[in-house]
């Protein structure tokens, strides 16, 4: 939750540097953890200046509050931030057009049902679907979980990545015209030093990696909450007595994956082959 108004941002702030920030560049990317700042919103509303966060910061750093590293990783993301505004300014067709030229070709799909189901977290990848259904009950998403939720959209969907910027859009209460355009090209492999299209996202792995005990899932995935740890990522994999004694049943109350990964993935990169064989 956040309190808006300058006085909210100003205690956000005090907040974020006092407990969460001296482990930032190790719990930002944990979804499980409050690791974050949450300063979003109060940044996209004018209530806090990037110049205000950076002084602070620096302060906290020469006090000895603040480690280095956390500092420098912090500062960092706030770059990015401005980064993002600094090419809507120079291409004001950001929203809508790719930066890279070639992908306004790209071979995108387009499903309805696959996009109504991602948007519902219904996709039965648990981290995706705990982004998502985070998303629409508090209109906020971890970092980490967006580029996830993302990745999952356009390259196991191939689904083009301004369906998903646009119900980001609608749907964030921290909702940036710039950040949000610029990262979601940044994921589809077509913006300004984009990841590689090849990076595919695992869904599981992913999990695995930054939600390794499920706390995150469990919280939002509520009908996966029984299920042991090592199959909280990838349900389908226990066998049949697990998922009973979990309460979990697959096609039912929580759904089977709509797609195998690794065959998205394949077909994925085959798309972006196509891409390269025809520029």
């Amino acid at each position: 939750s956040w309190t808006p108004g300058e006085a909210g941002a100003r205690e956000r702030l005090a907040a974020f540097l006092a407990e969460a920030a001296p482990a930032y560049a190790a719990d930002r990317d944990r979804p499980d953890r409050a690791g974050t700042s949450r300063l979003s919103p109060h940044l996209h509303f004018g209530e806090i200046s990037p110049r205000t966060i950076f002084a602070a910061v620096r302060h906290a750093e020469e006090s000895g509050r603040l480690p280095g590293k956390a500092a420098d990783k912090f500062r960092a993301e706030l770059g990015w931030r401005e980064f993002a505004h600094s090419l809507l300014f120079h291409h004001p067709e950001l929203p809508h057009t790719p930066l890279r030229e070639a992908f306004a070709s790209f071979p995108w799909g387009e499903d309805e049902a696959a996009l109504r189901a991602w948007q519902r977290g219904r996709t039965g990848y648990p981290i995706v679907d705990a982004g998502m259904r985070e998303l629409w009950h508090t209109g906020w998403m971890h970092n980490r979980v967006r580029m996830i939720v993302a990745s999952f959209l356009v390259k196991d969907l191939l689904i083009p990545w301004q369906k998903g910027a646009a119900w980001f859009w609608d749907t964030l209460v921290d909702a940036d015209l710039a950040n949000n355009a610029a990262s979601w090209q940044w994921v589809a492999g077509c913006g300004a030093d984009a990841a590689p299209y090849f990076r595919v996202f695992n869904p599981v792995l992913q999990g695995e990696k930054f939600d390794p005990e499920g706390a995150y899932v469990r919280r939002w995935v509520p009908e996966l909450a029984r299920l042991p740890d090592a199959f909280i990522h990838k349900p389908w994999q226990a066998d049949i007595r697990t998922l009973k004694e979990a309460g979990v049943g697959l096609g039912t109350s929580y759904p089977e994956p709509m797609v195998d990964h690794a065959d998205a993935r394949t077909r994925a990169l085959a798309a972006f082959e196509e891409l390269k064989s025809s520029a």
